[in-house]
């Protein structure tokens, strides 16, 4: 863990995707790099599907990342069903998918493994005139020209800089999960495999794409089929009862798939039968661990904090609808280095890193909130769903979510 004196020093807390574009970048830019992830085994496990955006992609290229055609599934159109089945609407937008574990897999195998301590848990950070100091659990402290936080959207950093800054549940949830596309019947396969797919029952939205399978194969047969279903849920109530486990435990903001109660399980795959149209109704019944996420969504005043950069979902947490929770991590760490590298001062590096990344994030942040304002509006009056109701035509739901957008 020796430093290169040589070399500034950045210390990056979270080794998920957004610390690794961070760390790839900063290493290509000439920066001595220790990543410190709190888990002590590889994160590729997971299995949520990512789309992609020409930034991403920009990101990928400038910290030096190797990829080919097989980073994704490409796509050609969009459809969106009716509840029995039959096609509503279809437009032509070619995009590629990809699912979180094949950009972990590429984004780590670019990082040497020096650079990276999984395991390694941040206890502290605190700023200085010349560097900033880290605190880990084994009593060890360290201290860099720079520390980035990339420690997800409960960051322990944010908490401790903008204890006042919290997050906002925006009235539903999206289940998700993972089918393999064998598993799956020809007649579906056809409908949905090749397609970026929607279907708009009463009140809810579900959507859906091909990713990457097991051991990341994007080869035909060997795919899966990613699906996100939102559904109004009401935190007074119906929350607190999703996030209960057997035993009477309830978690806060998240539950572990695992620990889903049977009866909520079959509640969910009764509506899936009777909301869905046939074909993700089928997905979603032939899911093995199926999960969900209460959505939120957070804003940050500010990014920098001296020496101290927050970046991706630890400073702005959008709601999914946008697609863009990876892209933008990856351009946080792009303006970084691009503002680190035309100041000599950090700390007006950061400063300038801050004033432009604050002004995307929260565009980002409202621009989510207007696709996901039907859904919250469920809980609300007949006036509020009626508004909300204008902007839900099939064509307006595929024109606009998950798609490349400037800010």
């Amino acid at each position: 863990m020796a430093s290169n004196p040589a070399r500034p020093t950045a210390i990056i807390v979270g080794g998920s995707l957004g610390g690794l574009f961070a760390a790839n970048l900063l290493v290509r830019n000439g920066w001595d790099v220790q990543v410190f992830e709190r888990v002590p085994d590889e994160l590729a496990g997971r299995g949520a599907g990512i789309v992609t955006h020409p930034e991403l992609f920009e990101a990928m290229k400038a910290a030096g990342v190797d990829f080919d055609d097989s980073i994704g599934v490409k796509v050609h159109s969009r459809v969106t069903f009716a509840q029995n089945g039959a096609i509503l609407s279809e437009r032509e937008l070619p995009q590629t998918l990809t699912a979180w574990g094949k950009m972990y897999h590429v984004l780590r195998a670019a990082l040497p493994d020096a650079h990276y301590h999984a395991g390694g848990t941040v206890v502290s950070v605190q700023d200085g005139s010349d560097k900033a100091t880290v605190a880990l659990s084994d009593g060890s402290v360290l201290h860099a020209n720079l520390v980035v936080a990339a420690d997800g959207f409960k960051s322990a950093i944010r908490e401790q800089f903008l204890p006042d800054v919290k997050l906002q549940y925006a009235g539903y949830v999206a289940w998700r999960g993972l089918v393999d596309e064998a598993s799956l019947s020809p007649q579906t396969r056809e409908a949905l495999f090749e397609k970026f797919a929607f279907c708009l029952p009463p009140r809810e939205q579900i959507l859906g794409y091909p990713v990457a399978g097991q051991s990341n194969s994007t080869t035909l047969g060997e795919r899966r089929y990613n699906f996100v279903w939102y559904r109004a849920t009401s935190e007074d109530i119906q929350l607190p009862n999703l996030l209960t486990d057997e035993s009477g435990k309830r978690w806060v903001g998240g539950i572990p798939p695992t620990l889903i109660r049977e009866d909520v399980l079959a509640d969910m795959e009764d509506a899936a039968l009777t909301l869905l149209a046939p074909q993700f109704g089928e997905v979603v019944m032939k899911t093995k661990q199926p999960l969900f996420q209460p959505i939120f969504d957070l804003e940050v005043p500010q990014m920098a904090f001296g020496r101290i950069a927050l970046l991706g979902d630890a400073a702005f947490v959008a709601r999914p609808h946008c697609g863009m929770g990876v892209t933008k991590a990856a351009s946080d760490a792009v303006e970084l280095v691009k503002a680190l590298n035309l100041r000599n001062d950090v700390k007006e590096a950061l400063m300038d890193y801050s004033h432009v990344r604050t002004r995307v994030g929260a565009a980002i942040v409202q621009h989510a909130r207007h696709l996901g304002a039907y859904m919250q509006a469920q809980l609300k009056n007949d006036l509020d769903r009626e508004m909300a109701e204008r902007y839900r035509t099939p064509d307006a739901v595929m024109r606009e979510t998950a798609v490349p957008t400037s800010f």
